[in-house]
C-alpha cells in the first residue's frame, strides 16, 4: 500500500490549459483543493486497481469547484454550475461529448453520497478525491506519507474556514444556490435568519386537495 507514489498533476495540453485556467479563476485555497481532489482520488484508484482514463479524472476534480469562484453566475446550485463551465471549456477545445458528459456528471455529483460510487471509476473517484479532503471520507484510505506530501505539496491554506466562508458567499450572493444540501448547511450553521427549503414544507404546499 505504501509503494503508491504521489501522482503528478498532468500535462498535457489539455490539462496544462485545465490547470492554467482553474489557477486564473480559483482563490489559492480552492486551486490547493481541487489539486489534492485529483492526487487523492488518483491515488485511491490505483491502489484499488481500477481502471480510468487519468485525463478525464484530472480534468473533473480540477474543474469541479468552478462553481464557488468569482466566474460563477451563482443562478442555481453550484455544482452544476460548475459542470456546466467544464463542459463550455471542454466544447471549446473540441473534446467529444462522450468524455464532456463524463467530466459534467463528476462535477454535478461530487457532493452527492452513495451514487457516484455507482458510476465510471472517474465520476466515483472525483467525489472520492474530494470527500477525503473534506472529512466526509476518512484520510486512512491512503498512506500516512502520500497524504502527509499531498498536504506539503498543496497546503490547506486555512481550507476549513475559507471553504465555508466560500459557501456562505454564495448565499449572500443568491439563496438558490441553497439548493445544493452542502450550502445549505452551512447557511443553517453560520447565517443568522437563513432557513434551508425542507421537504416536509413542499410537500405539504403541493397545490392538490388531500
Amino acid at each position: 500500500m505504501n509503494a503508491i507514489e504521489l501522482p503528478e498533476i498532468l500535462d498535457s495540453n489539455l490539462c496544462a490549459e485545465a490547470t492554467e485556467h482553474a489557477r486564473a479563476v480559483s482563490a489559492p485555497f480552492l486551486f490547493n483543493h481541487v489539486a489534492r481532489t485529483y492526487v487523492f482520488g488518483d491515488a485511491l484508484g490505483r491502489l484499488r486497481g481500477l481502471s480510468y482514463d487519468r485525463e478525464l479524472l484530472y480534468l473533473a476534480c480540477v474543474f469541479h469547484d468552478l462553481g464557488l469562484t468569482d466566474s460563477a453566475p451563482v443562478e442555481t446550485r453550484f455544482e452544476v454550475e460548475g459542470a456546466d463551465a467544464a463542459r463550455a471549456f471542454l466544447a471549446a477545445r473540441g473534446v467529444g461529448a462522450g468524455e464532456q458528459e463524463i467530466v459534467w456528471d463528476a462535477i454535478a455529483l461530487h457532493t452527492t453520497v452513495v451514487i457516484p460510487q455507482r458510476k465510471r471509476p472517474e465520476i466515483a473517484l472525483c467525489q472520492m478525491g474530494a470527500a477525503i479532503d473534506v472529512g466526509y471520507a476518512p484520510r486512512t484510505l491512503l498512506p500516512d506519507g502520500l497524504v502527509g506530501e499531498a498536504l506539503g505539496r498543496y497546503p490547506r491554506l486555512g481550507f476549513k474556514e475559507a471553504m465555508t466562508s466560500a459557501l456562505c458567499g454564495l448565499l449572500r450572493r443568491n439563496e438558490a444556490a441553497a439548493t445544493s444540501s452542502v450550502v445549505a448547511d452551512v447557511g443553517e450553521r453560520r447565517l443568522d435568519g437563513f432557513r434551508p427549503i425542507h421537504f416536509c414544507d413542499v410537500i405539504a404546499g403541493a397545490a392538490f386537495n388531500e
